[in-house]
């Protein structure tokens, strides 16, 4: 998956992806090439992690 499809996906914008990658808080990402992509199965089991966590008081 692209970092657009991932932002499409969880609603956010773009830059906020780039963040979350930075931060290393978001679904693990990876390049081929200069490319940078996401393994469907990482944001699965990333979104698994997020509905599973208890929520910040």
């Amino acid at each position: 998956m692209t970092p657009d499809e991932i932002a499409d996906l969880f609603e956010v914008p773009l830059e906020t992806i780039y963040q979350w990658r930075k931060k290393r808080i978001g679904p693990p990402a990876f390049r081929i090439g200069k490319h940078l992509r996401y393994d469907p199965a990482d944001v699965q089991q990333y979104v698994r992690e997020r509905k599973a966590a208890p929520e910040a008081a």
